[in-house]
């Protein structure tokens, strides 16, 4: 059974600077890609950041600049560092990894339980 613990959400002012954390655990026997999603209050999920496991990245426009996202995979883990963060980024703020748990089975997709980031201004 494959898990994936998201940390790091909390209160900050709008310009501050938070760092979430994503550690998948289990029976892993690769992962693939690892993002971040957002869900806003009355809004769909968003991808918000992703990284490939062959070190490509991607962003929102609505982060670029301000967020990064990292893995180290030796950890099976991704960050994601926000800075310079705007009220709109209010959110709850969701792990997904692609994980193939063992050589022959398919990739499935898994979800962390999410964490809350509250940006006030």
């Amino acid at each position: 059974q494959v898990q994936l613990v998201e940390s790091g959400g909390g209160l900050v002012q709008a310009g501050g600077s938070l760092r979430l954390s994503c550690a998948a655990s289990g029976n892993i026997f690769s992962i693939y890609a690892m993002d971040w999603y957002r869900q806003a209050p009355g809004k769909q999920r968003e991808l918000v950041a992703g990284s490939a496991s062959g070190g490509g990245t991607n962003y929102a426009d609505s982060v670029k600049g301000r967020f990064t996202i990292s893995r180290n995979d030796a950890k099976n883990t991704v960050y994601l560092q926000m800075n310079s963060l705007k009220p709109e980024d209010t959110a709850v703020f969701y792990c997904n990894a692609r994980i193939r748990v063992r050589w022959n089975t398919g990739v499935v997709d898994y979800w962390g339980q999410g964490t809350q980031v509250t940006v006030s201004s």
